[in-house]
């Protein structure tokens, strides 16, 4: 009898295996930037998230070595002044991507570890509610880059 429910057990939570890599596959990062800093303090990483799933999912969460902190932000206008605030998660819907860009919905790398120099790439984890964690690489482009392709000519597309 107890190795019977093992068994059930085992195959129960092998049939899991699958979904949670499903559901990450559902999950597409494309064209993931981050500005160089200029201060050495702070940062912010951009992208565009597609859902290829069939339920709506949310970023919940980004980690990266070279911050001590990272948040999910937005912009906002408060009292005609644009401010930045922390989010709790950023939705992302099915056929609608997700757009991460200044001015907008952004991860925010809060006093930075070191320098981040134009040319470079920086690992970024991101971690969704369904689809679990994703580490990318992110390529730093120079301060005033507004995307890849645009900007001060270091933009280039992945």
């Amino acid at each position: 009898m107890i190795a019977r429910r093992f068994l059930l057990a085992t195959v129960a939570a092998l049939a899991l295996v699958p979904l949670a890599e499903a559901a990450q596959d559902k999950v597409e990062i494309v064209e993931p930037w981050a500005r160089a800093s200029l201060s050495g303090r702070n940062s912010a990483a951009y992208m565009t998230i597609h859902n290829h799933g069939t339920e709506k999912d949310e970023l919940i969460a980004a980690s990266s070595p070279v911050a001590r902190v990272v948040e999910l932000h937005t912009h906002i206008m408060d009292g005609g002044v644009m401010r930045m605030r922390p989010v709790n998660a950023i939705e992302v819907n099915v056929g609608e991507p997700a757009v991460l860009r200044p001015g907008g919905l952004h991860v925010m790398l809060i006093d930075l570890t070191r320098d981040l120099k134009a040319g470079e790439k920086i690992p970024l984890t991101l971690r969704f509610r369904n689809a679990g964690e994703r580490t990318i690489e992110v390529p730093v482009l120079a301060p005033g880059a507004t995307g890849h392709g645009h900007g001060h000519g270091h933009g280039h597309r992945h």
